[in-house]
């Protein structure tokens, strides 16, 4: 299919523009023009968005999950288009945006297969137990349902997986809520592609058009009339801590707060043990480097620092990683604002004291080297800003003296994403001690692997204590992402004649 761009707004199934507009910075290419957003777009779209809740929600489980297959179908379809405006717009290799769209469609997929097997309703019933002393029981059913429209901003580092129809989008609408997008401005073309494909799927199921709504760009006033909309009723976001938090105090402060589910990145800390890094250091600091250096480094599961008891092991574990990332290529980062803060990032840690720079050096324009840091447990320890994200492939090594200081760090450490073990069978006893400890800190625990890549499935968490997350409980990536966006509701001793079909089968 080829390139066809309007760029305008998805409005409840009319393309409209606005008397605002903005460019797309591709890496390689002149701009695009597209009709940016305004806080009266946002209100026509959440107010159809409302309109389309009462038929939506309460579509069968089948209508939703056979909407949520042709949704990845029409992707499918697009799939040249998407690949081609994705690259221009992202400087991403065509490879990466292949393997993307994959999991954005299966991902849909998989929602659909979920909610018809219908275990995400979690129903539960009480029979009645009228003879029961000294009182009665009434007959309890209880049910998952929609919460209502869902507000979903789109991610900057992934223009598919976590965009106009990725995770959050995808669990909104397999849980029966509409969705009205705000676009991210780095990759608008992507997002009016796919955006096209959820509007034909949209007709060819003949569902209300305010089920889906994309509205680009615009300024920090747009997406706080998103947020502060009265009829949202949830927000799904995936990006800085300082964007995320700004939102999240936005939405408490509403006069009816709304949950605030955001996905706001971390260090995501390996703890490389002693006997794995004494029988292969040198493997494990490569197998670092390539994690860390992946995609430049632009995945908020990039393993940022590594914990490693200092001795032969870890110079062997350092002089690896250092040729590994010696030997890295220069690569495009998605965004000049991305590549400048990763190069304010550099330079400040280069400029700690107590850093050794060990490779690589600060980025000059939109491509970035990997740059590795070494300190000790002490030094990071003193110094808190070190425990903080830098986006993109910067990799800080802290030489511990023993498992004590690792066990102490952990204790230190902010909430993650992740936390990796790099383990041997002589490290079984270090490991128990220290995973009680690493379990409060991270939502996904990991050994002998690097986190970056989260695979869609039942029992993955993307998520942790906050900063990782704004809420502790809730997962972005799997299956039971799905629940974010239900709320349980109890039926006492009402008759099945006025039930939905989930509460009578």
């Amino acid at each position: 299919m080829s390139l066809d761009l309007t760029g305008k707004h998805l409005i409840a199934g009319e393309w409209v523009g606005s008397d605002k507009s903005f460019r797309s910075q591709p890496l390689d290419a002149p701009g695009r023009e597209f009709s940016a957003g305004t806080p009266d777009l946002i209100d026509r779209a959440v107010q159809a968005a409302e309109e389309a809740f009462w038929s939506y929600a309460y579509l069968s489980r089948e209508a939703r999950a056979a909407f949520l297959d042709t949704i990845a179908d029409e992707i499918e379809k697009r799939g040249d288009a998407i690949t081609e405006i994705g690259t221009e717009e992202s400087g991403l290799p065509a490879g990466r945006l292949h393997g993307e769209r994959g999991r954005t469609t299966g991902q849909l997929k998989q929602f659909a297969k979920h909610i018809r097997e219908g275990a995400y309703l979690d129903r539960r019933t009480d029979p009645a137990l009228p003879d029961r002393q000294p009182a009665p029981r009434p007959e309890l059913k209880m049910i998952q349902r929609p919460i209502g429209p869902v507000a979903v901003f789109g991610a900057s580092n992934f223009p598919l997986a976590f965009s106009t129809a990725g995770g959050d989008t995808a669990a909104a609408l397999a849980a029966g809520c509409p969705v009205v997008v705000k676009g991210h401005e780095a990759h608008p073309g992507t997002g009016e592609i796919v955006a096209q494909a959820i509007h034909a799927a949209i007709k060819a199921h003949d569902l209300h058009p305010g089920v889906f709504s994309l509205v680009q760009g615009g300024s920090r006033e747009v997406g706080e009339a998103l947020v502060k909309h009265p009829l949202i009723k949830a927000v799904g976001f995936t990006g800085s801590l300082g964007a995320g938090r700004a939102l999240y105090d936005l939405c408490a402060a509403r006069p009816e707060p709304i949950p605030f589910f955001g996905e706001l990145g971390s260090i995501n800390p390996v703890f490389a043990m002693p006997e794995a890094v004494r029988s292969r250091g040198a493997e494990m600091g490569k197998a670092w480097v390539a994690s860390l250096t992946m995609g430049a480094g632009q995945f908020c599961t990039n393993p940022g620092i590594v914990l490693v008891e200092d001795g032969a092991g870890a110079d062997a574990f350092v002089s690896s990683a250092v040729e590994a990332a010696k030997a890295g290529e220069r690569q495009a980062m998605l965004t000049d604002g991305i590549a400048s803060a990763y190069r304010a990032g550099s330079e400040r840690i280069a400029a700690t004291e107590g850093i050794t720079a060990l490779a690589g050096e600060a980025n000059a324009s939109r491509h970035a080297s990997p740059c590795l840091f070494e300190t000790t447990a002490e030094v990071f320890e003193a110094d808190e800003t070190l425990a903080e994200e830098v986006f993109g492939p910067l990799g800080i090594v802290v030489r511990c003296k023993g498992l004590e200081e690792m066990e102490r760090i952990a204790r230190g450490l902010d909430g993650q994403l992740t936390v990796t073990i790099q383990m041997d069978d002589g490290d079984s006893d270090g490991v128990k001690a220290l995973l009680p400890i690493l379990e409060r800190k991270a939502g996904r625990i990991l050994a002998n692997g690097f986190p970056t890549g989260v695979e869609v499935a039942d029992a993955m968490v993307h998520g942790g204590p906050y900063p990782a997350s704004t809420n502790f409980g809730a997962t972005s990536v799997g299956t039971l992402a799905i629940r974010r966006f239900l709320r349980p509701v109890c039926f006492q001793n009402l008759p099945s004649s006025v039930l939905s079909e989930d509460l009578r089968s």
